[in-house]
C-alpha cells in the first residue's frame, strides 16, 4: 500500500468534502469545515494539480500494483470528480454576478457607464494569474504606503494603495477587514480588489480598527468614521479626490461599511470630530454580517442600534452585497434579508449576488470566483461614478436642507503622524 499516496488522497478527499458539503452546526464543526474547505474551494485547480502529480509519482514508483493501491486510485478519481464540481461552482460566479448587476441597476445599466470608464473594465478572466500565482496579489504598477496613522491608538493605522504614476483626482475605496471584531488585519482580505482598483487609477485605503475585548461597538464604528474623516482631510496628499468615496469590507468589515453608508454625519458616532464629513458614495459588502453586535453598544456616545437593519433610509447610497450560498459562519439568508429590506426603503439601487458554492472569506486568493467578484465591483463602482451627479443618492447635509452632491475635500491640519514605508 503506497502510504504517502494514500495520505495525500485522503487529505484532499477531506478538503474536497468540506468544500462541497460544509457542516453548518454546531458552530465549532462549522468553523472546522470552513477552514478545511477554504483552499480547495478557491484553488480547486491547484488541488487537482497536486492530486495528479501525486498519482503520476505513485505510478512511476510502481506503487499502484496492489488491490489496496487500486482502491486508493478509485478514491482519487472520486476526489478529482469532486474538485471538478468545486471548480464548476466557482466558474458559475461570473454569470450570477452579471445577472445581479442587471437586476439591481437595470437591464441597460452598461449604457449609463461613462465610455472612458467602460473601456477600462476587465471582461476576461485572468487565467495566468489564477493558475500560476494565485496567492501573490501584488502588482508592479501599484505601490502600498503602509502604516499611516489616522488616530492616536496603535490600531489606528491604514495602508494606501495607489498607482506608481501617482495620478491626482482619483476616486477612493476604503476597506475594512473581517474577523468578528476580535481579530484581523488590514493586510489580509480583499487585496486583489485593492490592487486591481489601484492599478486602474483609484486610491485605495485599507484600515485597521480597535478590536474586542478592549473595544466595543461605538469604538469600532467611530474608528471607521475617523478613517473617512482622514480621507477627506489627507486623501489629496496621496492623489485622492474625496468627491467619490466607496466603502467596502468583508464580514465584520462589511458590517462597518454598511453602517457607515447608512449613518452619514451622525455626530453621536463621531466623538471628537462631529463636524467631519463622513458621507459616502456607495457601499460594497462581501460576505457581510448585518445583525446586531455582541452586546449593547455601551461604548457609543449615545445608545445607537448596532444592526444596519436599524438604520435603513430612503436616501441610502447604492449598495452591493455579495455572499456565498455555502457560508457556514454568516448564513446567506442574512444578506438576502438585509438587501430585500433595504430595497423596500431605499431610492437607490441595491445589488445582491449569491455565489454558488462560495464559503466565507472567498477573497483571500486569486480564484475564478474572486476575480469575477472584483470585476463586478469595478463595474458597479463605474456605474456609481457615472451616475452620482445625476441621481439623488446621498443623505442630506446635517441641516437636512441640501440634496446630496459630491463633496469637496475638507482641509485638514497637519500631516500624518507615522512615517510611511513603501513596498510593492
Amino acid at each position: 500500500m503506497p502510504t504517502g499516496y494514500l495520505m495525500t488522497v485522503a487529505l484532499l478527499a477531506l478538503y474536497t468534502l468540506a468544500a462541497l458539503a460544509p457542516p453548518r452546526r454546531p458552530r465549532p464543526l462549522a468553523m472546522a469545515g470552513f477552514l478545511l474547505g477554504l483552499l480547495a474551494n478557491e484553488l480547486p485547480f491547484a488541488a487537482l494539480a497536486w492530486l495528479l502529480a501525486s498519482t503520476v509519482l505513485a505510478y512511476a514508483q510502481g506503487d499502484l500494483s496492489t488491490p489496496g493501491a487500486w482502491a486508493c486510485l478509485a478514491l482519487a478519481a472520486l476526489v478529482a470528480a469532486g474538485l471538478a464540481e468545486v471548480a464548476r461552482r466557482g466558474l458559475a460566479a461570473r454569470p450570477v454576478l452579471d445577472a445581479a448587476l442587471a437586476a439591481g441597476l437595470g437591464a441597460g445599466w452598461r449604457s449609463a457607464v461613462d465610455p472612458g470608464l467602460a473601456a477600462g473594465l476587465r471582461r476576461r478572466t485572468p487565467w495566468a494569474r489564477i493558475l500560476l500565482r494565485p496567492v501573490l496579489v501584488g502588482r508592479r504598477g501599484v505601490e502600498r504606503v503602509a502604516d499611516i496613522a489616522y488616530g492616536t491608538h496603535p490600531r489606528h493605522r491604514l495602508d494606501v494603495y495607489r498607482h506608481r504614476s501617482r495620478p491626482a483626482g482619483a476616486p477612493v475605496l476604503v476597506y475594512w477587514h473581517g474577523g468578528g471584531y476580535s481579530m484581523g488585519d488590514k493586510n489580509r482580505e480583499g487585496r486583489s480588489l485593492l490592487y486591481r482598483l489601484a492599478s486602474q487609477g483609484w486610491v485605495c485605503v485599507s484600515a485597521n480598527y480597535r478590536l474586542r475585548p478592549e473595544a466595543g461597538f461605538g469604538d469600532h464604528l467611530s474608528d471607521a468614521k475617523r478613517v473617512l474623516a482622514w480621507v477627506r482631510a489627507h486623501g489629496a496628499e496621496y492623489g485622492a479626490d474625496p468627491a467619490t468615496v466607496v466603502v467596502s469590507g468583508s464580514s465584520a468589515g462589511a458590517h462597518l461599511a454598511a453602517l457607515c453608508a447608512l449613518t452619514p454625519n451622525d455626530p453621536r458616532l463621531q466623538p471628537g470630530f462631529a463636524d467631519a464629513d463622513t458621507s459616502v458614495s456607495a457601499a460594497v459588502c462581501l460576505y457581510g454580517y448585518f445583525g446586531r453586535y455582541y452586546t449593547a453598544p455601551a461604548n457609543a456616545p449615545e445608545p445607537v442600534p448596532s444592526s444596519p437593519l436599524d438604520h435603513l433610509r430612503p436616501d441610502a447610497p447604492p449598495l452591493m452585497a455579495v455572499h456565498g450560498d455555502r457560508d457556514t459562519l454568516v448564513p446567506a439568508a442574512e444578506a438576502r434579508a438585509f438587501t430585500a429590506r433595504l430595497r423596500q426603503v431605499s431610492r437607490s439601487p441595491v445589488v445582491h449576488a449569491e455565489l454558488p458554492g462560495a464559503q466565507h472569506a472567498f477573497d483571500l486568493v486569486h480564484s475564478p470566483r474572486h476575480e469575477a467578484v472584483v470585476d463586478a465591483v469595478e463595474a458597479f463602482t463605474a456605474w456609481v461614478r457615472s451616475t452620482q451627479e445625476a441621481v439623488t443618492l446621498k443623505a442630506p447635509s446635517r441641516d437636512r436642507k441640501d440634496q446630496w452632491k459630491p463633496k469637496t475635500p475638507q482641509q485638514g491640519a497637519g500631516r500624518c503622524a507615522a512615517r510611511p514605508r513603501v513596498d510593492g
